[in-house]
């Protein structure tokens, strides 16, 4: 009877195990490579072609004021799967490598039954650090193993084991030979005012488009296999824009197109659709939303902070500030250091320069357009300008970004804005402590913590 009575407790513990892994949601993220938060439909751009998205943003909430810690490849992502700050894991160049000891969100979710994935772009390291369950790089020609993608969501639904999905596109980063450019007119495309407008601008601009409607497509496909199996609606689906696109004053800066990320939300049933929202949010809050989301309470302390109150709409604001910082030390072509530091609110966005006297360099500005950008400069004012603010730059910054999204006027000087200066620098630098961020002493320590990356990867 004893036995009997035993098998049976085991048999309830089991079902009851087996029914709350069943009532966990599936997470799902897709994020995409080098995509400037403003280049997508939804958000505002009059050319680009992205149906999938823009329907997807009707489905759920979109945030209008959602931010990454660096504009780079690799930092991001390790931001995004530890919940911590570049500087605190060591992961602040690029091509590089978290500390051995940092825990991320494999060993975060792990104890709630989860199966953990990632597949497509990797750009983290070390193992230790990214035990996923599943890796399945980008195929030879750059694209999403989608067979793996079905692969796994078929095998954790036949199973009932919740899962933790992440998907992670090549596009739009160079080069930019995928999708269509024949879908765009170079004559009609409205050009961003910091870009030199000529004809070659014009063609790239184009090609970088087509690449994001591909994109688009690749993300319609991951929608698909949810549909497929019969689990969208208990699935929470994140996409993010990752960081702006490589031409100028986007990616490797820390103007607000470099870190400033498209950021959408659906939660079927949780989340009311078509919403809106200007709260700040920071991809660092990603890892504690999916733990909270999942009943998961984080092994050890996290810099992020959960977003479940600002999705379900129980709150309208989530920060007050956000933070980003870039190094050019392990960029291709980047200037031996030239270290960023940033922080903004909904107003204003404060940067400081650690070494204003270095000429900023990465590998744009020794590509062949920027150089027909700078013999454009010879004659035209307005290309001379708009090269030299990108490469030469004073030791502070200040932009309204209410008034000037492109970050193109720097107000640092004009009266009335020293106390906004000094509220901010105040913030940064506590932000900066916070995580043993030392400024120049920090970047002139960023090689150490560089990745053997393949040469070409950026």
């Amino acid at each position: 009877m004893k036995q009997k009575a035993l098998f049976s407790a085991v048999a309830v513990c089991v079902a009851f195990n087996l029914s709350a892994q069943q009532n966990k949601p599936n997470l799902v993220l897709f994020m995409a490579d080098d995509c400037s938060y403003y280049d997508l439909g939804c958000s505002g751009s009059p050319d680009s072609k992205t149906p999938i998205l823009d329907n997807f943003a009707t489905q759920g909430i979109r945030f209008t004021k959602a931010y990454q810690a660096a504009p780079m490849c690799s930092p991001t992502r390790h931001c995004l799967y530890t919940g911590l700050w570049p500087v605190k894991t060591g992961a602040y160049p690029n091509h590089t490598i978290a500390k051995e000891g940092t825990l991320s969100i494999v060993q975060h979710l792990k104890p709630a039954g989860y199966q953990i994935a990632l597949i497509g772009k990797s750009h983290v390291q070390p193992q230790s650090v990214f035990p996923w369950d599943l890796y399945a790089p980008l195929t030879k020609s750059n694209d999403i193993n989608f067979a793996a993608v079905d692969s796994f969501i078929n095998v954790c639904n036949s199973k009932h084991q919740p899962f933790c999905l992440f998907v992670t596109s090549n596009q739009p980063h160079t080069p930019w030979n995928k999708g269509n450019p024949d879908l765009f007119d170079p004559s009609k495309i409205n050009l961003p005012p910091f870009y030199v407008d000529i004809p070659e601008t014009r063609t790239q601009f184009c090609k970088y488009l087509a690449e994001i409607n591909f994109m688009d497509s690749e993300f319609g496909t991951l929608l698909g296999k949810l549909d497929k199996y019969k689990i969208a609606d208990k699935s929470v689906v994140v996409y993010l824009s990752e960081q702006g696109n490589s031409l100028p004053f986007a990616k490797w800066t820390c103007y607000d197109v470099g870190v400033h990320s498209a950021f959408m939300v659906r939660w079927p049933g949780v989340i009311k659709k078509n919403t809106t929202s200007d709260a700040l949010v920071e991809y660092v809050d990603i890892l504690p939303t999916f733990l909270e989301i999942a009943g998961v309470k984080p092994l050890a302390p996290i810099d992020g902070k959960s977003m479940v109150q600002v999705l379900t709409g129980k709150v309208k604001e989530h920060k007050q500030y956000t933070f980003s910082l870039q190094t050019t030390r392990g960029i291709i072509k980047g200037s031996e250091f030239y270290g960023i530091r940033s922080v903004a609110d909904k107003k204003y966005r404060y940067i400081v320069n650690l070494t204003p006297e270095v000429t900023f360099q990465n590998t744009e500005t020794a590509s062949p357009l920027f150089k027909k950008w700078l013999e454009q400069g010879k004659t035209d004012a307005d290309a001379k300008w708009i090269t030299e603010k990108f490469q030469h730059r004073p030791a502070v910054e200040l932009y309204d970004l209410v008034n000037d999204k492109y970050c193109l006027k720097n107000i640092a000087d004009a009266p009335g804005n020293k106390s906004t200066i000094e509220v901010m620098d105040k913030v940064l630098k506590a932000w900066m402590a916070s995580c043993g961020d030392k400024g120049q002493e920090t970047e002139m320590e960023a090689l150490r913590h560089l990745a053997k990356y393949a040469a070409g990867e950026n």
